[in-house]
């Protein structure tokens, strides 16, 4: 039966509607995965005598942080792993065992490339801890147990790929965690080094996490045999609908239409709230850049800057119009002026970084001019990149899955050079600006030099929108035929 599974999976990848048209997107992801597998080789060769010249313990370090190394993995996991799954429901009506159907779909996702690319870190690492006279036994169990722990990052993963905003939660802890070890709070590895430090040492600690492992698969196993049925759901989930008027914005006739629209599907949908809360972390990064200036140099502030008040307006303004793709081609049959839909959303990412701004009025600690340097990034998200991402959006023709929080900070599938063009004077552009004033003049000149760009880029919105008007026109029936694709 297993044998017949994986004849279907083949057949269905050749066969897939997205195959053809996405084949130069499949080359490219490979060259990707081709460069992280060889990050992770240099990385696991390396890194011994890295250390070792560093006047560093190799194994004691790694042990070291090696719960940051899973933390991460599990946050990158969360954020772009999907869940390899067969079609479950047309072989319900078929006498295969539901045992062999889970334990097919579970097993899929144990060749998946987030768990294998570790493994080019793991093997050449602990084949280069042999080599250097290391007990053979303590190195194999060392890996034996590394490797359960990003197994268990995969369950996870799977358990929890119907949560919401989880992604946010482990963001924050991974975020605290870290800014309390850099400032000295609290060090996460004082307790977390013994253990990984006892797996090498010890014949027994290892099979901690492989007991955990086992009856991690075994719980995940029996959970998704237990709803494995057609009607799974129907009849138990009573979901009590609400309705919302908002009648406050009908004064602003087409335009309050379109916001009330945005506003019911941000805190309806999963896809939509997960941005937020990812905008919301996007106000602390900034900490970052302000606490010190030792790596990134005060240029970067406007980076910074721009990122902490625009966290909202680049994340949810690169899929305009993706977030109405279920009925985009429905609204496209009326008569809709693009303009007031454009302005729409235009005025909800304005209204957006305005908040944020206010909000991020904490970074008062770090000074005047750190909080200014925010300020002018908001004047350069409304006057410039607020154009910019609904620019972009044009040309951005995936549609998006709103009871989803994955791909939150982007799609792969939406990568193409003409967006990725669009999105270099979003952060280069003040960058550059802000770089030339400080070397010519001071920060303050280059500060102005960027606020001067916003404000020229609000005072030319009408001719901004009419060049946007066009290129949604001119993309819309490709828009239209992109979001029927179903895969």
């Amino acid at each position: 039966m297993i044998q017949k599974f994986l004849y279907l999976e083949w057949k269905a990848f050749f066969r897939s509607a997205s195959f053809a048209t996405n084949l130069a997107l499949k080359i490219l992801i490979g060259f990707l995965a081709v460069y992280f597998i060889l990050v992770f080789l240099g990385l696991g060769i390396g890194i011994f005598y890295i250390l070792k010249k560093m006047n560093l313990d190799p194994i004691a370090t790694v042990n070291k942080f090696m719960i940051y190394y899973v933390l991460v993995d599990l946050l990158v996991r969360l954020m772009v792993q999907k869940i390899p799954v067969l079609n479950i429901r047309p072989l319900l009506i078929f006498p295969i065992k539901k045992a062999t159907i889970v334990h097919f779909s579970l097993g899929k996702t144990i060749l998946s490339f987030f768990n294998l690319v570790h493994g080019f870190f793991l093997i050449p690492f602990s084949i280069v801890l042999m080599i250097e006279g290391f007990d053979v036994v303590h190195v194999i169990l060392w890996f034996t147990a590394m490797y359960s722990l990003l197994y268990i990052n995969n369950f996870i993963n799977i358990i929890l790929s119907n949560k919401d905003n989880l992604f946010g939660v482990f963001l924050g802890i991974v975020v605290v965690l870290g800014g309390l070890h850099y400032y000295g709070l609290f060090n996460i590895t004082d307790y977390s080094a013994p253990f990984f430090n006892a797996v090498f040492n010890t014949y027994w600690a290892f099979a901690i996490p492989v007991m955990v492992l086992i009856l991690l698969y075994y719980f995940t196993f029996l959970y998704f045999k237990k709803n494995l049925y057609l009607d799974a759901g129907l009849s138990t989930k009573h979901d009590v609908a609400k309705t919302e008027n908002l009648t406050w914005l009908n004064k602003f006739g087409t335009i309050g239409t379109f916001l009330k629209n945005d506003i019911k599907l941000i805190k309806r949908n999963k896809r939509s709230k997960t941005t937020v809360g990812l905008s919301v972390m996007f106000l602390f990064y900034g900490l970052l850049f302000f606490s010190t200036t030792a790596f990134y140099g005060p240029v970067m502030h406007i980076f910074a800057g721009i990122f902490v008040s625009g966290g909202f307006l680049i994340i949810f303004g690169q899929f305009v119009p993706s977030w109405d793709s279920a009925y985009y081609q429905l609204m496209m049959t009326q008569n809709v002026p693009y303009k007031e839909y454009l302005s729409s959303k235009w005025w909800l990412m304005v209204i957006a970084t305005i908040l944020t701004t206010t909000v991020a009025s904490f970074y008062l600690y770090f000074g005047w001019q750190v909080y200014l340097t925010i300020v002018v990034g908001a004047i350069y998200n409304i006057g410039v990149n607020s154009h910019l991402v609904l620019l972009g959006g044009a040309y951005t023709k995936t549609p998006i899955d709103l009871s989803s929080g994955k791909g939150a900070f982007g799609d792969k599938k939406a990568f193409n050079i003409k967006t990725m063009l669009i999105s270099v004077p979003q952060l280069g552009l003040p960058v550059l600006l802000y770089w030339l004033g400080t070397k010519y003049a001071n920060p303050n000149v280059g500060l102005a030099l960027v606020a001067a760009v916003g404000v020229l880029g609000f005072a030319l919105k009408n001719k901004a929108f009419s060049l946007i008007e066009k290129v949604y026109k001119t993309e819309k029936y490709a828009t239209i035929a992109a979001y029927k694709q179903k895969g």
